[in-house]
């Protein structure tokens, strides 16, 4: 096992995700960690674009591969409860996209 026993990713950057308080989708997951005792186990992470536009915030939570779209901060805490402390993914949030960049159309 390497440092962590799971590494999550919130975008905060891009050209969408951060227009989408992305900032307080990271602090829910950030917080929660710490306060559960979790945050030398488990690392979040801000990170930059994911290749994902329109359809974030997005939450990628690695080895597992899970990902999740439109995540505000009760989606967070979700996350935070059921997958991260709990180990079930939140299949309501799930983003399942074909491999590679999946970007919504710009609207006109």
């Amino acid at each position: 096992m390497g440092q962590f026993e799971r590494h999550v990713f919130v975008c905060t950057g891009g050209k969408t995700c951060g227009s989408q308080d992305s900032a307080a989708t990271f602090q829910v997951l950030k917080d929660g960690l710490r306060e559960a005792g979790m945050a030398q186990r488990i690392r979040a992470n801000q990170s930059g674009c994911m290749g994902q536009c329109g359809h974030g915030p997005m939450v990628v939570v690695y080895p597992e591969d899970v990902w999740y779209a439109g995540v505000d901060a009760a989606g967070a805490k979700r996350i935070l409860d059921e997958h991260l402390l709990g180990g079930t993914p939140v299949e309501a949030l799930r983003y399942i996209a074909p491999p590679g960049e999946y970007k919504k159309p710009k609207e006109p």
